[in-house]
């Protein structure tokens, strides 16, 4: 499995798409942030906080990290490789774990850059420093759980199809679904009351708000864990089906 994690991820640094992805997601919130005369600038706006970045990275996650699960399994049953990936002395389950993780290793290589945000932001505070340090440290290990699902939820794509234009296009409309889907159904279709919130409580978003506010509830982690779960489960369900 950790020779499998480690051509993943050097398949991914000696490509382009690994560049491009953590360029974009870079470029992207930095204009967001710094550049547009939009209601996220820092500087027009003349408060101390990171908000804008866990505001918008979910919605550029949405595209991008479908564009790099797409070739996970896809890829290797368009080569053909997928017969002599799955005749090596590794379980299913290891092998899509392998992939999982080096989808999420990506992901986390494109957060780090934005530490320079969080950096510049506490020096420019007034006094500097002024920054609620908590909630965004929180509001970082959201994104990053956010980020696991809709990475699981991408390999489960890639997955069930061969096509990668096909499991793009999966992805994205799953991500979508179980990030907003749920609230919109919740908060629109079922606004009376307990249902509508339980139903609300089924979707990504609700969970991440709460982790963005600074506070660690078990209740999100055990949501995002399971969610993942569940998607690799599925995932590796679709391998074995092609041994029946």
């Amino acid at each position: 499995m950790l020779a499998l994690l480690k051509k993943e991820i050097s398949v991914f640094l000696s490509s382009l798409i690994g560049y491009i992805v953590i360029s974009v997601f870079l470029v992207a919130i930095g204009l967001c942030m710094w550049v547009l005369p939009m209601d996220s600038n820092i500087l027009d706006g003349g408060y101390a906080g990171i908000d804008a970045l866990f505001v918008m990275a979910p919605w550029v996650f949405l595209f991008l990290i479908p564009g790099v699960t797409m070739r996970s399994f896809a890829e290797e049953k368009k080569t053909g490789t997928i017969e002599l990936l799955l005749t090596r002395p590794i379980s299913d389950l290891q092998i899509t774990l392998a992939k999982f993780l080096a989808c999420v290793l990506l992901v986390v290589l494109a957060l780090l850059p934005t530490l320079v945000y969080y950096y510049s932001v506490y020096k420019l505070g007034n006094p500097p420093g002024n920054l609620d340090v908590g909630r965004t440290w929180g509001s970082y290990l959201g994104l990053l759980f956010l980020a696991s699902g809709f990475v699981s939820i991408g390999v489960f794509a890639s997955a069930i199809t061969g096509n990668q234009v096909i499991s793009f296009i999966v992805a994205v409309i799953l991500c979508f679904f179980c990030y907003a889907g749920f609230g919109y159904i919740g908060g629109s279709l079922l606004s009376s009351g307990t249902a509508g919130n339980f139903i609300g409580q089924l979707g990504i978003s609700a969970h991440y708000a709460s982790m963005s506010r600074g506070v660690i509830d078990t209740r999100d982690v055990i949501y995002f864990v399971s969610i993942s779960t569940l998607f690799l489960l599925m995932s590796r369900t679709s391998l074995e089906s092609r041994k029946w």
